[in-house]
């Protein structure tokens, strides 16, 4: 059984406006920060079990950005947020999957 080809980014972006990650089949994602920082699946945000959400997002402030970020051998991104949160690993399948784009999404094109 072959596992799934996992797609790695190639270029990574702390910008103003979000964190913007191209990947290596050419697809651009941009994160806006504070959305990401809430998809953070740490024990902290999340427990330990059973996986319960357990961030306060009311604690998370409006304008937390990332910093810096490190790759995690080569399946993970990690983030280093102003609110001194760094303990959350993002793997590049669920940073795939939480891809806001409308092709991403789903949604329609505009047009």
């Amino acid at each position: 059984m072959t596992s799934p080809r996992i797609i790695e980014p190639t270029n990574v972006q702390l910008l103003p406006e979000g964190i913007a990650i191209q990947w290596a089949d050419s697809h651009v994602s941009l994160y806006v920060h504070r959305e990401l920082r809430l998809q953070c699946h740490c024990a902290e945000c999340i427990g330990e079990w059973p996986n319960r959400r357990q961030l306060d997002t009311d604690i998370v402030p409006a304008d937390v950005v990332a910093v810096e970020y490190q790759p995690v051998g080569r399946y993970a991104l990690q983030f280093l947020w102003s609110d001194a949160h760094y303990t959350g690993i993002y793997p590049y399948t669920l940073l795939r999957e939480l891809c806001p784009c409308p092709a991403c999404a789903g949604a329609p094109d505009e047009g």
